[in-house]
């Protein structure tokens, strides 16, 4: 490889170091097959932390500075962070990279340091999600009359996709990732194979008002799309950006009068949560929303009592 050849410096460290991250990197997108958005936040973690001690030792730092790390520097760090009002769960994260990291090293056999075990994460805030009411949500899903500056097919893809997001729990991500291959069409299959954070596939039915939504969608759709093609696709035929979903949903706010926790993500609590309300399994809903921990799904129980305990206040003469 020649120095035109070798990849840019990314990172805030000697080239020893420097490539012992991305080493680390490669083996959590290969072997690991963590989700890209992931990888990106790791990385950026990284990058700050590296750049922060580069700043503190006042040179690239090495894998032998790495090393020598105490919890002392590692307090420092989560401090200035904090200090540019960096949250909780952020910070959270950011130990968690830098543990794996130095998990990563130790495992290959190089010296690591023990601080980032010793250090202690910022206690989180638990909050909780905020659904749409079923009225709302079923208001989304039926909104191709609200998006009139939208060409039919568009207003119609739009509809696709909060249907998909409220209809089978997606995340923005799963949805727009669908192949025009994997289209839920009536007549066709009832469930989607969808592949989900760390690369694990589940399986969620399809109802027939979500396939029509689709089928509805590709009908107006002006492009030709081939099998391998993505199924939802922008003004230019390219793929569709989540953002301009997440722009459909503000105008949509403003037009139906909904708060601003109404967000294509809301969607999802949603289909959780009216699931939990009407008798849903919880194991069975955490199957569908594809979470690795119960624990993760549990936060919808609570979001069903605080509904349940407003209700009482509202409606009980002695409250």
């Amino acid at each position: 490889m020649t120095d035109t050849d070798a990849p840019p410096a990314l990172f805030h460290a000697a080239p020893d170091l420097e490539a012992a991250v991305r080493e680390w990197l490669a083996h959590l997108a290969g072997e690991r097959r963590l989700a890209a958005n992931t990888l990106e936040a790791y990385a950026r973690d990284l990058r700050q932390f590296l750049a922060f001690l580069q700043g503190h030792l006042g040179e690239p730092p090495r894998l032998d500075d790495f090393a020598g790390l105490t919890p002392m520097d590692v307090r420092a760090f989560m401090a200035s962070r904090r200090n540019r009002g960096v949250g909780a769960r952020t910070l959270g994260r950011s130990l968690a990279a830098l543990r794996g990291f130095a998990a990563h090293l130790e495992r290959t056999g190089r010296p690591a340091s023990p601080a980032f075990g010793v250090v202690r994460g910022a206690k989180k805030k638990r909050t909780l999600p905020k659904p749409l009411t079923p009225e709302n949500a079923a208001r989304l899903t039926q909104c191709a009359d609200l998006l009139a500056d939208a060409e039919p097919w568009m207003a119609a893809r739009d509809v696709a996709v909060f249907s998909l997001l409220y209809g089978c729990g997606l995340r923005i991500s799963e949805a727009l990732g669908l192949l025009r291959k994997e289209a839920p069409l009536p007549g066709g299959d009832d469930v989607l194979r969808i592949l989900g954070k760390g690369g694990k596939t589940r399986l969620v039915p399809v109802l027939p008002a979500i396939s029509e939504a689709v089928g509805d969608y590709l009908e107006r759709c002006p492009y030709r799309l081939a099998a391998g093609d993505p199924l939802f696709v922008g003004a230019k035929g390219g793929p569709l950006n989540p953002r301009i979903v997440q722009r459909r949903m503000a105008e949509l706010r403003g037009a139906l009068g909904l708060h601003d926790s109404a967000t294509p993500h809301a969607l999802r609590h949603s289909f959780a949560t009216h699931l939990l309300a009407a008798g849903g399994d919880l194991r069975a809903i955490q199957e569908l929303l594809g979470h690795a921990s119960l624990s993760t799904t549990q936060l919808y129980t609570e979001v069903d009592e605080a509904r349940l305990m407003e209700a009482y206040l509202a409606a009980h003469p002695r409250a």
